[in-house]
């Protein structure tokens, strides 16, 4: 169904404030997601995303891009067949750089992962929207954009991927799932 590509880069992050973070212009895309408010994972935080940054010294990068096999990329399907092949691939994916990630974590004590993407580790009920904490805080990561980091720009510059966006009813040729490891 589909190939990964790995692609890796590494920045200081102090530059990486300086050319791909602008914590107000994705917040205000953050407003625009259902998960807005309802994930601990996503915004709004109780705490300035730029501080959160400034605890690290180094950004790894990770970026996986999914492609599709000629039987899928670029093809029309209906929208639950294309759902379905992403929610597939993605997962699959997301929870192997996850687990990579972790065991990065281990290498690198004070080091964090940075999700590819939104926390899912309560199957998409989160304990927030209850006002109650977070049930696995020892798992739940957030993801670079939700801290205001500009990930399409970050892939295209630091690693020269340009992402593509799905067209209604046609799968894409590829996705790209990007994650990171903030040392200290």
């Amino acid at each position: 169904m589909y190939k990964t590509q790995r692609y890796q880069a590494q920045i200081p992050v102090k530059e990486y404030l300086e050319r791909y973070v602008d914590v107000e212009t994705f917040l205000e895309s953050c407003r625009a997601c259902p998960n807005y408010g309802k994930l601990w994972s996503c915004p709004p935080y109780e705490f300035d995303p730029l501080d959160y940054w400034r605890e690290y010294n180094t950004l790894y990068l990770i970026a996986e891009k999914i492609q599709f096999d000629k039987e899928y990329a670029g093809k029309s399907f209906p929208q639950e067949k294309i759902e379905e092949i992403t929610r597939t691939a993605l997962g699959d994916v997301k929870a192997r750089l996850s687990r990579e990630l972790y065991e990065k974590e281990q290498e690198f004590p004070g080091s964090v992962s940075l999700s590819a993407g939104c926390c899912t580790w309560c199957g998409g009920i989160c304990k927030r929207t209850e006002g109650q904490p977070c049930r696995f805080p020892d798992k739940m990561r957030y993801s670079i954009e939700s801290l205001g980091g500009n990930v399409g720009l970050t892939i295209s510059r630091l690693m020269g991927i340009e992402l593509e966006w799905m067209k209604e009813g046609t799968m894409p040729r590829y996705f790209v799932l990007v994650s990171g490891l903030l040392v200290k």
